[in-house]
């Protein structure tokens, strides 16, 4: 993984390899086209994933306080758009279940 940082705005971009991982290979198909400073093929992880991904790496971590903040603000700006069901799949079958319930507890969804 690498990551790229814009230094007056403080915007970063993560970049990572693609594995052979069925939830990399799921995270990848539904990765969402945008358009950034002009480029119209840029894409991004989708909101549902960015969050799995962000518990997934915050479980990793030890309970990665950054991790986990990241995912609430993430499921507080899309609360109302996100597939809930997409998410409770994987939080199951990645073995989220606690740091899904600290996201829970802590989010306050707009």
């Amino acid at each position: 993984m690498f990551n790229l940082i814009d230094m007056f705005s403080g915007n970063k971009v993560d970049f990572w390899l693609l594995t052979t991982e069925h939830y990399d290979q799921t995270r990848f198909a539904r990765r969402q086209q945008v358009e950034v400073l002009g480029i119209e093929s840029f894409y991004v992880t989708s909101p549902e994933d960015t969050i799995i991904s962000k518990l997934r790496w915050a479980k990793l971590a030890g309970g990665s306080e950054k991790q986990l903040t990241d995912a609430i603000r993430v499921f507080e700006m899309q609360f109302d758009q996100l597939d809930m069901g997409y998410i409770n799949v994987w939080i199951d079958e990645l073995t989220l279940e606690a740091e899904w319930a600290i996201l829970i507890s802590r989010a306050e969804p707009y």
